[in-house]
């Protein structure tokens, strides 16, 4: 099941997240188009809030690989109930998913998983899509 060992990467590196200030720990997990996984953990900072979200640090390493599509995410916090992203990353993923794009939310039981789609969590996102003729920013 892709989904499930998404979310079981997402979990693993959650535990490596470096969040002193709040205490509150994330994991990212990317697959990408090319079926590759891709992983992040919110790297908290003195300057708070100048820090890392998971998903942003998973995004980074899937760009630093050379990939630029992802076909889905999975997000897991250290609260029991699922984590899902913050505005500004969901705003990140749809850079480089589509609204179809699944996403996966969890916490810390894992009994409990939210599987929903980007469009659910963003609904009429702006895109690169709506920037045509722009260089740079398409492929």
């Amino acid at each position: 099941m892709p989904m499930d060992e998404l979310f079981a990467a997402a979990r693993a590196v959650r535990e490596r997240a470096y969040a002193p200030y709040s205490g509150f720990q994330v994991g990212a997990a990317v697959r990408s188009r090319n079926g590759h996984i891709y992983l992040g953990c919110n790297v908290e900072n003195a300057a708070y809030p100048s820090g890392t979200c998971a998903e942003q640090a998973a995004i980074a390493a899937m760009i630093a690989a050379g990939e630029k599509d992802i076909a889905a995410i999975a997000i897991v916090g250290s609260a029991a109930e699922p984590c899902f992203p913050c505005g500004a990353c969901r705003q990140r993923i749809r850079e480089f998913a589509d609204g179809a794009t699944r996403v996966l939310a969890g916490g810390t039981l894992g009994a409990e998983r939210i599987d929903t789609t980007l469009d659910a969590l963003l609904p009429h996102a702006f895109g690169p899509e709506q920037l045509p003729g722009l260089t740079g920013l398409e492929g």
